[in-house]
């Protein structure tokens, strides 16, 4: 699994954006920037859409005035499914990413098979990333949400 210290692995997220389809490679999304990355188990799902991406919405501004250049959710789903999310929860100073594949998510080691919920998922965290490099690391425990709210990385930067 990932840790504190270790540059994120290689790997391409997509993005749906009013202009197409943005597949981003990890490296130089990450590059050069202060990007706080969290992920869901999955769109729309009770906890992520009441919760966990309605936080970071709310505390955009306090993020970005600590430094933070980028607030990403990730979810192993597809772009359009992500792009429609981010609408329905007026999440536009955010960027929404797809691992449709789980392929960053597993590179990750964050990855968890939820079987008949939606087979492969993430697992529920929030990360800091400076230029591609994990500084801060919050992953959840099992059915949890505590050390990956918005508040809980504020309080970090």
């Amino acid at each position: 699994m990932i840790e504190q210290g270790h540059t994120l692995p290689a790997g391409i997220l997509s993005e749906l954006t009013p202009d197409g389809m943005l597949n981003h490679n990890v490296s130089d999304f990450f590059a050069d920037k202060k990007v706080v990355l969290f992920a869901v188990p999955g769109a729309f799902t009770p906890t992520c859409s009441e919760s966990h991406l309605p936080g970071f919405v709310i505390y955009a501004d306090q993020l970005k005035a600590k430094g933070v250049d980028v607030i990403a959710c990730v979810s192993v789903n597809d772009a359009f499914v992500m792009k429609a999310w981010g609408e329905a929860q007026n999440a536009s100073e955010l960027t929404m990413l797809a691992d449709g594949d789980a392929s960053f998510t597993k590179a990750l080691g964050l990855d968890m098979d939820t079987a008949g919920f939606g087979g492969i998922r993430s697992q529920r965290y929030a990360m800091v990333v400076d230029n591609g490099v994990v500084t801060t690391l919050n992953v959840e425990a099992p059915k949890s949400f505590e050390v990956s709210t918005a508040e809980a990385i504020l309080a970090v930067l």
